[in-house]
Formats: structure tokens, C-alpha cells, sequence
């Protein structure tokens, strides 16, 4: 049971960075307390799925990170770029679409969220069509030199920008393909979104699509086989999956959810990680994201698969207490609630 799941990654003096991230990076207004039909001020962030592990993997746990996405060359482009900046993640990936002026061509993307309360339940309003990232297309990164030559030891992309395209589920591809050749340990987020399938297939489509692509992950976030768990976890064995990590929330109302995970690796079989009971919530989104950080540094660092967990359980149930998709949580805080410290004053 506390066996250490060790992937392989390459030393760290090899390597440019610990892990680099394939994905859309939004420019997210936030309402705070007040309603987005009503509301008449914001407070702006940058998050996405794939880039917010990133970013996590940066800010709390201190290993170098870099987001490959796609951004268009104006104000607002720029705006994301200086909070992913602030976020001490590399922006030097990031490729940069002409401005036509009006967006005709390509877009920056926008995710508005109001944070719900009691009853009413978080909400979300997303404006990315057409954008610069959606367009990204096979053969215009370099993965080659990027997990070759540069050096990277952990690659994580996910389900959200597989689903914004035809052309970035082949990306998403070509680079797990490329990552695996060069031998960087991967990770995909299955993270399916229900408004980014109802016009391309649906629920149906979106499992076909993370099943083709899990064959090239070494580390599976959630499991896209409609099976029993045990069966679907033999469906990850034999697709050469090597850890799988599962969370569940049970909501109790917006402001209050339990929170729990459990993952399974050939050398560990399932275990679980230290459930919570009534999390307080002030901000759930990136909660998932937030989870990955953590256990992917578990994973990076050595730790025990249980204790990667738990790192994830920790640092995702932090990332409730704050807003934005961005955590602030610190090491020393996430290390102390995974040992079952408290929301004690500290002093």
C-alpha cells in the first residue's frame, strides 16, 4: 500500500522544465457575491484546465513550469500573458495570432463565473469560440525540440482542449505521441465539458475520443470506460495507463461539499485518500485542476501513491477557500491539512 509508483521521470539537471502544460488560458471576470446578469463590476483572472496544474505545480509546489497555448496579439492577449506571468509560469511557448481588429480571424477566450450560494449553484458562462488556441493545428509546435532538446519531464494536457476542435484533439495527440518518444511522463485530464460537446457528438463522442487518447498517458485523471470501476481500471491496464486518480464530491449546497479521491497503480492496486467531510466552499472552480497539482508533485517527488493523494485532496480543498481558478495556497499549508492539521490560527 505505500509502495512508490516511480514513472521514470528524466533528472531534473536534464530538463528546461519539470512539466509543461497544452492548453486554453481564458480570461476569467468574476462577479464576486453579486450575479453575472446583474452585475456591474468584475474582478479579472486567467485560468484554464490544463494550464491551472501548471500554474498550481509553479506556485505551490515550486517546479518550473511552462503552458503551451495560443493567444491573439492584443490588449486583452496581453492582459492574460502578465497574470500568467504573475503566476511564474513560462509564457515563452506561447504562440501569438495576428489582430484583425474586431476578432473576425481569432479570439481571445472569455469564462465568466459566478461563484452561486446556498441553494443556488455555481455558474458558468463561457465565450471562446473562434479562439486563437481552437485553431491550433498538427505540426505547428516543435514538440520535438521542446521534449528533445530543451527537456521536459512531465507533459499534462486534458479533455477541456482536446474538445475545442477537431484540429486540437490531433495536437493533443501528436504531442502525448511526442512526449512518449522522448520519454516524458504524461498526464490527461478527462474533464469533460458538456457545452464544448452538444453540437460535435456529445457525451458519446467525447469517451471515444479520451479512449483513444488515454493510450498514450501514463497517468489517467478519471476513467472514460462505462464499466464497474474494477473493470474499468483492467480497460487502463490494458491501454498501458500506469496510475489512474479519481475525485469525488458529493455537493451538499454551494457553499459546502465532501471531497475525496482514490487512485490505483499496478504496483499499489486502490487506494484512498483522507476524505473531508463538509468542505467549506468559496470558489470551486479549478478545485479539480488543484487536485492534479498536487498529485502530480507527490508523484514527481517520490511520495507514496497515497500521499500524492493526499497532496491532491489537501491542496484542492485549499483552493476552495480562495477565488479565482489560481490557488495561493503555500507547501507548508498543504503539507500540514494532508497530515491533518486544521483551520487553526497559526502564529
Amino acid at each position: 500500500m505505500n509502495a512508490v509508483t516511480d514513472l521514470g521521470a528524466r533528472p531534473e539537471e536534464d530538463c528546461r522544465y519539470d512539466v509543461v502544460a497544452l492548453g486554453e488560458v481564458m480570461l476569467r471576470l468574476d462577479p464576486g457575491e453579486e450575479r453575472i446578469r446583474s452585475a456591474r463590476s468584475f474582478r479579472v483572472w486567467e485560468g484554464g484546465g490544463e494550464y491551472n496544474v501548471a500554474r498550481g505545480l509553479r506556485r505551490t509546489f515550486g517546479h518550473r513550469a511552462a503552458v503551451v497555448t495560443a493567444l491573439v496579439d492584443n490588449p486583452i492577449g496581453h492582459l492574460v500573458e502578465d497574470l500568467v506571468l504573475q503566476g511564474g509560469v513560462d509564457t515563452g511557448l506561447i504562440r501569438w495570432a495576428r489582430d484583425d481588429g474586431v476578432g473576425r480571424a481569432a479570439r481571445n477566450g472569455l469564462n465568466v463565473v459566478e461563484r452561486g450560494f446556498g441553494v443556488r449553484g455555481a455558474l458558468g458562462c463561457s465565450d471562446r469560440g473562434h479562439t486563437a488556441v481552437s485553431q491550433l493545428r498538427p505540426g505547428e509546435v516543435d514538440w520535438d525540440g521542446l521534449f528533445g532538446g530543451a527537456g521536459v519531464r512531465w507533459f499534462h494536457t486534458g479533455g477541456v482542449f482536446a474538445a475545442l476542435s477537431d484540429s486540437t484533439a490531433e495536437v493533443a495527440a501528436e504531442a502525448l505521441r511526442a512526449a512518449r518518444r522522448h520519454g516524458v511522463v504524461t498526464s490527461f485530464d478527462l474533464n469533460y465539458r458538456e457545452s464544448l460537446w452538444r453540437d460535435r457528438g456529445g457525451l458519446d463522442r467525447a469517451q471515444r475520443l479520451n479512449r483513444e487518447l488515454s493510450r498514450h498517458v501514463d497517468v489517467l485523471i478519471g476513467l472514460p470506460w462505462d464499466q464497474p470501476v474494477h473493470d474499468a481500471l483492467d480497460q487502463a491496464a490494458d491501454a498501458g495507463v500506469r496510475v489512474v486518480a479519481v475525485t469525488e464530491r458529493q455537493v451538499r449546497s454551494a457553499g459546502s461539499n465532501d471531497w475525496g479521491a482514490f487512485a490505483w497503480s499496478p504496483d499499489t492496486g486502490v487506494v484512498r485518500g483522507t476524505d473531508m467531510t463538509a468542505v467549506d466552499v468559496l470558489d470551486r472552480v479549478g478545485v479539480g485542476d488543484a487536485f492534479v497539482s498536487g498529485l502530480v508533485h507527490g508523484l514527481l517527488t517520490g511520495e507514496p501513491l497515497r500521499t500524492a493523494v493526499d497532496y491532491g485532496l489537501a491542496h484542492g480543498a485549499l483552493a476552495m477557500s480562495t477565488p479565482g481558478d489560481s490557488v495561493t495556497a503555500t507547501l507548508a499549508e498543504v503539507r500540514a491539512l494532508a497530515s491533518g492539521a486544521g483551520a487553526a490560527v497559526r502564529r
